[in-house]
């Protein structure tokens, strides 16, 4: 387990008191040059919506009152240019000092090294405030990389403003997946099209992820290979062809929204995805109430449902300010103020000290609440994500898109995917 911390940064910039440390990462200078109090910019990134950005401002802000020698460059994009841009970064050695990370890359920018092993910093980051469980979503072959924000379960979301509005019932949680495309049906029926039951649930990979762990198994293995097979995802693609047509919001439509989402933008009536998206879909929906339930299941009584610390915060290896950029992260993930900002929405808080600033009520109580409700339904966590994972789980999305513009036959899918699996798995 790693030494504290926080505090030792905090009186090192009071006092102007030089901290050594032994063999910092990415940068040609001994560690024992650091000078607290030296005027740096660090530049910052991440992937979110206009809501989460206002929080990070706001993060940004209050951090400057504590360190004001230390200035930040904030920018923010939605997930699939932020890694394409990411990926040209890492290729060029420029990646931002401190960014936003996901444990879908972990193996793919920690095994080449382009981020920084957090234990060459470690007296600027309070470790102690995370259970061990929480530690390892952020670990590859003993290495810390990066430290969660939070951590979040798969969610069926539904605007209760928009039940109402149309005389409609809710739909239960944890049903059958065969339900739930009912009750999607039943809204588009008895809106007539207005409103939408919900997104094709078959385009998203962690949906598939739900199919293949209630039957014991996971996407990918401990030896980094896919663990299903091409008749597999036929199967579950296939699936989704009832709900493709006219049941589910037409893709089409979502593009003419893009980035928000069906459901952010008022198309459908319900949507899944993780658990901290409450306090972003409500402000892009506007939505005065959104209820959170458990999502279908394929088999009742499975443990489907995991802890997952996707949301991450890591260093780059070239940095040039590797202990200037620990107390910053140190901060997104540990600090109170953190807690107070955000909230439950990059996920419920993974550190002791930020769950401390944090006032669970309203939309985070709600969250929280959601967990406590699903929490007969969790599991052992998956593997680590094999090497390109994030870029395999956006070709996914990608095909569903295909599929549900019908520019695509569910057998092309799939071999598209595997084809790129083979060249992403052997690369």
């Amino acid at each position: 387990m790693f030494s504290t911390k926080r505090a030792l940064a905090a009186v090192a910039v009071a006092t102007g008191a030089a901290l050594a440390l032994a063999g910092c990462a990415g940068t040609s200078e001994p560690a024992s040059s650091f000078d607290p109090d030296e005027k740096v910019t660090l530049n910052f990134t991440w992937w979110g919506n206009d809501d989460r950005a206002a929080r990070y401002e706001a993060l940004i802000a209050a951090f400057n009152e504590e360190y004001p020698n230390i200035t930040i460059n904030g920018q923010f994009t939605d997930f699939p240019s932020y890694w394409e841009k990411r990926q040209t970064e890492a290729a060029g050695g420029g990646l931002p000092d401190v960014w936003q990370f996901s444990d879908s890359y972990l193996r793919q920018y920690g095994e080449p090294g382009y981020v920084l092993d957090l234990a060459t910093v470690a007296d600027y980051i309070d470790f102690d405030t995370f259970d061990e469980a929480l530690l390892g979503t952020g670990q590859l072959n003993g290495t810390q990389y990066s430290l969660p924000t939070g951590y979040s379960a798969w969610a069926n979301f539904v605007n209760d403003d928009i039940i109402a509005a149309n005389g409609l019932t809710a739909p239960e949680g944890g049903t059958s997946f065969e339900d739930f495309t009912a009750w999607m049906a039943d809204v588009t029926e008895k809106t007539g099209g207005t409103v939408y039951g919900g997104t094709d649930v078959t385009q998203r990979i962690q949906t598939f992820e739900l199919v293949l762990r209630a039957e014991g198994k996971n996407l990918y293995t401990e030896d980094g290979e896919l663990g299903f097979t091409e008749d597999e995802l036929k199967a579950f693609w296939e699936s989704g062809a009832e709900a493709r047509d006219g049941i589910t919001v037409p893709q089409s439509k979502l593009e003419e929204i893009t980035p928000k989402s069906g459901f952010g933008g008022n198309l459908t009536a319900s949507e899944t995805s993780w658990s901290n998206f409450l306090g972003g879909y409500l402000a892009d929906s506007g939505a005065s109430s959104i209820s959170l339930v458990a999502p279908p299941t394929a088999q009742p009584g499975s443990k489907d449902l995991y802890r997952q610390a996707g949301l991450q915060m890591a260093i780059s290896a070239t940095t040039e300010h590797p202990e200037a950029a620990a107390i910053f992260l140190d901060y997104v993930v540990n600090s109170e103020k953190a807690g107070e900002i955000f909230g439950t929405t990059l996920g419920f808080p993974a550190s002791s000290s930020k769950l401390a600033g944090a006032v669970l009520e309203g939309a985070d109580k709600q969250v929280a609440d959601y967990l406590d409700a699903v929490a007969d339904r969790i599991g052992d966590a998956p593997p680590v994500p094999v090497v390109g994972y994030g870029a395999l789980e956006q070709k996914f999305w990608d095909l569903g898109k295909a599929l549900g513009l019908g520019a695509i036959s569910v057998d092309d899918a799939v071999k598209q995917f595997f084809d790129e699996a083979n060249v992403v798995l052997q690369g």
